[in-house]
């Protein structure tokens, strides 16, 4: 059945659908399959994301026909696909009967549902969406971001600088005391630990015997140092008493540094009722929204679902307090350096998109979460294309990896954070600060590639001369 005439309104004015503030749009890029039409495949898109069916049915009312999604534009692309876009009408959207606040849940059930397995479809991938003022502040948004984070730290709270940060690794496989051991022997270098994503209950680590032991760590870490320390801690569950139930025996162990504490909830593998339950259970806490499995759908190779860009937009909407960004291109994981305007969309009140401009409204920010093969050698390169540093940045092998531990690998990220706000070259800092300078001896392969002539700069002959003198 042809729904073009119904669902369609090609060449309707984008300024003014924004302007009115009564529409979700959304754009995709979509391909019909072999033998579709692209407006037809549109249009029979557009109805089963609101409010149409197979065949006309009676109970569809003028009312009713009000809330059609309306495909406004279909933009030729290559290989057969067509930039798709469609407004919805913000009440098709469902809110909370308790206090009618609206929910991710409602945006992925009508944009990318059912339309995702339509016989007509071949592919449609969600790639960005522009919410208006009064429905996007009726999401939570994050109840704190990394300005707590620094007035824990004892930092300013604007401009406070990068949170050096690591993930214990191996990712699984620790005891309790070895993790916590782990644990201290990097908060005497650094800031942040993260509870890993995988990591929780395991026979082999008991949840409260490891947090008990972590806790101690530091406290004894903040004696050594006097310096305040930050854990990350993966409360992620299927069921939701079950992450409750974690966070609050987190802040039992801890006690008086309970406030040091984030919760990490897998976003993307527990789903938004996993955010919004962390996000409003522990409003007082920094959430860490780790995105665990997304590259399912967001990866370039996947042609359905939604972009990492809706995805960094949809949890600030629920309240993440932090998520991961990848490192955009600079350490192991996918990515490019023009994917900074992931973080311009998580930090800033306005910021364009790839086929859209949001603002914010005042809603906090998201802090945006670096991690995935990062080093102290790596990361000025990463900082010169972000353009600033505040940010947590979280480093396994390229603090684990370093010749002279955990410590000595917090302070070598620290000290190339340091040199790349001063505006000093890394290899000359390295020059006159021992850890870093054993950063460049311990990951010489980022080294040559990035910084060639370091080993006579920094006189060097034989690396692994030198490695073998001093030890890891």
């Amino acid at each position: 059945m042809d729904q073009s005439s119904r669902y369609c309104c090609l060449g309707a004015d984008e300024a003014a659908l924004m302007a009115g503030g009564r529409h979700v749009l959304a754009a995709y890029v979509m391909r019909p399959k072999p033998g579709f039409e692209a407006i037809s495949t549109a249009a029979h898109f557009a109805a089963e994301s609101s409010t149409g069916t197979n065949v006309e049915v009676c109970t569809t009312d003028s009312f009713t026909r009000a809330l059609d999604a309306l495909v406004y534009d279909l933009t030729p692309l290559e290989a057969g696909e067509v930039l798709m876009k469609i407004a919805y009408p913000v009440d098709l959207f469902d809110r909370n009967v308790g206090d009618g606040r609206a929910m991710v849940v409602s945006l992925l059930t009508l944009m990318v549902g059912n339309n995702q397995g339509m016989a007509d479809v071949a592919y449609a991938k969600l790639m960005d969406f522009h919410l208006p003022r009064d429905f996007l502040l009726a999401f939570d948004g994050p109840a704190c971001n990394i300005a707590d984070l620094w007035h824990v730290l004892g930092r300013p709270e604007t401009d406070g600088g990068m949170i050096v940060g690591t993930i214990i690794k191996p990712k699984l496989g620790l005891r309790p005391q070895p993790f916590a051991d782990a644990c201290h022997q990097f908060w005497l270098g650094g800031d942040f630990v993260k509870n890993d994503e995988p990591q929780g209950n395991q026979v082999f680590a008991p949840f409260r015997a490891t947090m008990e032991r972590v806790a101690d760590a530091m406290r004894r870490a903040q004696d050594s140092t006097g310096e305040a320390k930050l854990f990350s801690a993966n409360i992620t569950a299927d069921d939701p008493f079950e992450m409750i139930r974690r966070g609050e025996l987190i802040l039992e162990v801890f006690g008086e540094n309970a406030h040091h504490v984030a919760f990490l909830v897998d976003g993307y593998v527990g789903g938004p009722g996993s955010v919004t339950l962390c996000r409003r259970a522990f409003p007082d806490h920094f959430l860490h929204y780790h995105r665990a499995g997304h590259g399912a759908i967001t990866s370039r190779q996947s042609k359905r679902g939604y972009s990492v860009l809706a995805h960094m937009k949809m949890a600030r909407l629920q309240g993440a307090s932090g998520i991961h960004t990848g490192t955009m291109g600079y350490g192991k994981m996918e990515g490019s350096a023009c994917e900074r305007i992931l973080a311009a969309m998580l930090e800033r009140d306005t910021a364009e998109g790839t086929h859209f401009q949001q603002s914010w409204h005042g809603m906090k920010a998201t802090t945006p979460i670096i991690s995935g093969g990062m080093n102290a050698i790596r990361l000025p390169g990463f900082l010169d294309n972000l353009g600033h540093d505040n940010v947590i940045q979280t480093s396994g092998g390229g603090v684990f990896g370093h010749r002279g531990g955990p410590a000595a690998g917090g302070r070598s990220i620290r000290q190339a954070c340091q040199a790349w706000r001063q505006g000093v070259q890394l290899v000359e800092f390295a020059a006159h600060h021992e850890e870093l300078r054993d950063a460049f001896l311990s990951f010489p392969e980022d080294s040559d590639r990035l910084y060639p002539g370091w080993r006579e700069k920094l006189k060097v002959r034989d690396p692994e001369l030198e490695y073998g003198e001093s030890g890891r």
